[in-house]
Order: C-alpha cells, then structure tokens, then sequence
C-alpha cells in the first residue's frame, strides 16, 4: 500500500465512522483519481431508508457522471458486496483498497477473475469497528447482509 492509500482508506474510516455515529452501518467509501479525492460516501440505508445506499454507491452517486472511471480508485472500509462489486466491474474501476475482509467478505475473487486488482489493508481501525457494529447492532447487520 502506498501512503496515498493509507491516506484515501483512512478518509474511507472516518466515513464509516460518521455512519456509525449517526445510528447507520458503518461502511465507508472514497473514489480517488491521482491521489486525489473524487468523491466520498458512506453507508446510508438506515438514515435515508434506502436498501441500495451502501458506501461504495454512495460515493459513486456523489462522484456522479465522469467520462471514464478507468484512471480511479475505490477505497471500502469494508469488502463489497456482489451489488457494490457488479457496479465496480460495470463501471470499469480497475483498484480497490479494502480496509477490513475479516468481518464480511467473499466477492474478492470475483473481482479479481474481472481483472480488477484488489488490495487488502486489514486495516484495524476498520476491522474493529465493524466488530463493535456487529456487537451492538446485530439485528441492523443481519438486514444489511440481507439475512
């Protein structure tokens, strides 16, 4: 990981962070060109009721229409899901940073069968408050992962 990385997945936390604190799912998301932030989101299905509002699509939303997304890169303080992983490979977004694949993960093989390169950070600020959002919110995490 490049210290742009450790950079853009730390904006990608706090994020998540702000999620948890506003009573929603903590899952974080930066969309980077250069190094630079293009857009950032987080998880907003609690707070605006909408089941597709994961973090991924939330920062894509706020990007909104560009030419190309080819030349970015996606940061996630948690794996994608298959939604948040179709929408990366349909877009074309050929990077993805991962802070946490230890509570949730599975869809980086799928990534990477699509060409996309994946890089794991086990970062363990987002390992750890994915595991107190677990611990907490049970109920919440089960509707998130659609269980």
């Amino acid at each position: 990981m490049t210290d742009d990385d450790k950079r853009l997945l730390r904006i990608a936390y706090e994020e998540a962070k702000a999620g948890f604190d506003e009573g929603g799912c903590p899952i974080g998301s930066v969309l980077a060109r250069g190094g630079r932030v293009v857009a950032q989101g987080r998880n907003q299905r609690v707070q605006k009721g909408d089941p597709i509002a994961h973090g991924e699509m939330d920062a894509l939303r706020k990007a909104g229409r560009q030419q190309s997304y080819r030349d970015t890169v996606l940061y996630t303080s948690l794996s994608p899901c298959m939604m948040c992983s179709g929408t990366i490979v349909q877009f074309g977004i050929p990077r993805v940073v991962i802070g946490d694949t230890q509570n949730f993960g599975g869809n980086e093989d799928f990534l990477r069968s699509k060409g996309v390169e994946v890089v794991i950070a086990d970062d363990p600020d987002c390992i750890a408050l994915m595991e107190r959002f677990i611990r907490e919110k049970p109920e919440l995490w089960a509707e998130d992962i659609a269980e």
